[in-house]
C-alpha cells in the first residue's frame, strides 16, 4: 500500500516505503563467542602461559590442603594417610613455638606495614616534584636496582657492611670503639629486617604510584597554582587525594599477606639471631613440615595463614567500600 504526498504546491509527489520495508531494518548480528575468540586469538595466546603457570603452581596444589586434616605420610599418599580431623590445628596451637612464631610474624609484618608501605608513596611524590628529568631518571635507576638482587646477595651485602667483621665495625674498631653487632642482635632484628625490605623494595614500589600520578590532569595543578596553592598544598590537595584509590587497593592486598613476611630473608638470618627472634609462620612450616616430616602441622599452619589473609582482605575491602576509598571489586 502506497500513499501519495504533495509538497506545498510544488507538484512533486513521493512514494514512501511500505510498512514491511520500514520494519525490516537491517540489524548487525553480534558475533558469537567462538568468533570473538578467534578474532583475538593472538591476544589470548599471550595469556595462556600465565594461565598455565597459575593453574599448575597455584590452583592444582590447593588439593594438598587435605594434608592439614591427615596424619600424612608421603609413602602412603592422600588416600592411604589416616584422617585426624582438626588434631593438627590443635597440635599447632599447643606447640611450644606457637606464641613466639605468631608474635614474631605479627610484629615484623606490622613494622613493614607501618614503615615500609608508606615510603614508596613518599618517594614517588618526591621524585615527581623534581624539575630535572635527568636527575629524576638517575634517582629512579639507583633506587630500582636493589629489587633485582636476590636475598642471598642482599644479606651478604648487609653482612659486609654492618656485620661483626664488616666495614662499619672495622672503622669503629680502628677508632677505639666496640664493633657493631646489629646483624646478630636479636633485640633489633625485627627493625633490621624491616630496614632491609625498605632498602630492597621501596624503589620498585614507586612504579605503581608513578603511573597513578601521571594520570592526574595537569589542569588540576594549574587551577591550584592559580588559587595560590604552594607546592606542598598541591601535593596535599591534588596528588594525595588522587592516589587514595591506589593506596587503598595496595593496602588491602598487603593485608592479605600480613602473615607472610619473607621466607628466604628470615631463613638466611635465623642462624645468627636464633629461632626465638626469627621464627615466623613460613619458617615454622618449613622446619616442622618439610625438615621435621610433620606434614600435617606444617600444612595446618599454612592453611591458617591463608584463611586469616582471606578474611582480612574481605573485611578491609568492605570497609574501603563503605567509606568510598576504592577497593578490589
Amino acid at each position: 500500500m502506497t500513499q501519495l504526498t504533495t509538497s506545498g504546491g510544488s507538484g512533486t509527489t513521493s512514494s514512501p516505503a511500505s510498512a514491511e520495508e520500514v520494519t525490516a531494518a537491517p540489524r548487525s548480528a553480534t558475533p558469537s563467542l567462538g568468533t570473538r575468540i578467534w578474532r583475538e586469538r593472538y591476544a589470548y595466546l599471550m595469556v595462556v602461559p600465565g594461565l598455565v603457570y597459575f593453574l599448575l603452581f597455584h590452583y592444582l596444589p590447593l588439593a594438598g590442603i587435605v594434608i592439614a586434616f591427615q596424619d600424612y605420610s608421603p609413602f602412603l599418599g592422600f588416600a592411604g594417610s589416616r584422617w585426624v580431623g582438626f588434631d593438627n590445628f590443635l597440635a599447632f596451637a599447643s606447640d611450644v613455638d606457637f606464641a613466639a612464631t605468631i608474635a614474631n610474624t605479627l610484629v615484623i609484618s606490622g613494622l613493614q606495614l607501618l614503615l615500609a608501605f608508606p615510603l614508596p608513596i613518599a618517594l614517588a611524590v618526591l621524585l615527581n616534584s623534581l624539575l630535572s628529568e635527568r636527575v629524576k631518571r638517575l634517582v629512579q635507576s639507583v633506587v630500582y636496582l636493589p629489587h633485582f638482587l636476590s636475598w642471598v646477595i642482599v644479606i651478604s651485602v648487609w653482612q659486609q657492611v654492618l656485620g661483626g667483621a664488616g666495614a662499619v665495625s672495622q672503622a669503629l674498631q680502628a677508632a677505639g670503639m666496640d664493633p657493631l653487632t646489629v646483624m646478630s642482635d636479636p633485640s633489633t632484628f625485627k627493625f633490621l629486617v624491616t630496614a632491609q625490605v625498605i632498602w630492597k623494595d621501596t624503589g620498585w614500589g614507586t612504579i605503581i604510584f608513578f603511573a597513578a600520578i601521571s594520570g592526574i590532569s595537569s589542569e588540576l595543578y594549574e587551577s591550584a597554582a592559580c588559587d595560590g596553592a604552594s607546592a606542598w598544598r598541591q601535593i596535599w590537595h591534588v596528588t594525595l587525594p588522587a592516589l587514595v584509590p591506589v593506596i587503598s587497593l595496595l593496602a588491602i592486598l598487603r593485608l592479605g599477606d600480613v602473615l607472610t613476611v619473607g621466607f628466604e630473608q628470615l631463613l638466611l638470618q635465623q642462624p645468627s639471631v636464633g629461632a626465638e627472634a626469627a621464627q615466623v609462620l613460613d619458617t615454622f612450616t618449613y622446619f616442622r613440615g618439610v625438615r621435621g616430616n610433620d606434614w600435617g602441622i606444617g600444612a595446618a599452619a599454612g592453611l591458617l595463614k591463608g584463611i586469616v589473609g582471606t578474611a582480612l582482605v574481605l573485611g578491609a575491602n568492605r570497609i574501603a567500600r563503605r567509606f568510598e576509598l576504592g577497593g578490589i571489586l
